[in-house]
């Protein structure tokens, strides 16, 4: 009943300026920003993969649909799915956008059939970004390095503009909490394998080292020593 009526006879307007807009009546959703919101949105999207035989990943409102085409009867139980989806949304009011759906291809020798949901085509990408991870379509960590290793390089001219100090006590904490965790988010997924990717994110290392008061003559290693950081390479596992 608390459920109920938090979600029942609910009404919302606008104020701008101190003028209010007339009262409208709220006929769905649930408030934004509330602890019940997002488990009340996996109940109603729950029996969303009924049916389907592609194999479908589903985070909050993010939902992708993966199946392997090696057949002309494989593309068409894909679009089938897809169309499973675009009724099920019909049927709950809860339209797809198609303008963000996009159909992602991989393999050197995949057909690249067209799809469709909701009446429309989807486009198709190269590249897309997923829980803040750049992910291509051969699932190489190139553009994610380049984008990680771009951040990190920013703020640390950030720091380097904006702090005059160059001890050690307030360059490295700098360095851990605020550059650190760009190159490192996620890196269990993305992990460089390439020689010219693990340089790229090493050489932010590298000149974070050489701010610090005394050490822009000591060789790398000792640098890394002194500082209780690591270098990529040795992380590499030997296969």
């Amino acid at each position: 009943m608390w459920v109920s009526n938090w979600l029942s006879d609910r009404k919302q307007r606008v104020v701008i300026n101190g003028t209010h807009s007339d009262w409208v009546t709220v006929t769905s959703g649930v408030p934004q920003g509330s602890v019940l919101g997002p488990i009340l949105f996996n109940i109603f999207i729950n029996d969303l993969v009924e049916g389907l035989h592609s194999k479908i990943s589903i985070f909050a409102d993010d939902s992708k649909l993966c199946k392997v085409i090696n057949t002309e009867e494989d593309s068409f139980l894909l679009q089938r799915d897809l169309d499973r989806l675009g009724a099920w949304a019909d049927k709950w009011q809860m339209r797809f956008n198609t303008d963000k759906c996009k159909v992602m291809h991989m393999g050197r020798n995949n057909a690249s059939h067209p799809y469709i949901l909701n009446g429309k085509t989807l486009g198709n990408t190269d590249m897309e970004k997923d829980l803040g991870i750049l992910i291509n379509s051969n699932l190489s960590c190139k553009n994610q390095c380049q984008a990680a290793t771009a951040k990190a390089n920013k703020i640390m001219s950030c720091i380097k503009r904006g702090i005059d100090a160059r001890d050690e006590n307030i360059v490295l904490p700098l360095y851990k909490s605020l550059v650190r965790p760009h190159m490192e988010y996620s890196v269990q997924f993305w992990a460089p394998v390439n020689k010219t990717d693990i340089v790229e994110l090493e050489r932010v290392q590298r000149r974070a080292t050489k701010v610090i008061t005394g050490m822009r003559d000591l060789q790398y290693p000792e640098r890394l020593s002194k500082l209780g950081l690591f270098t990529l390479e040795k992380r590499r596992p030997k296969i």
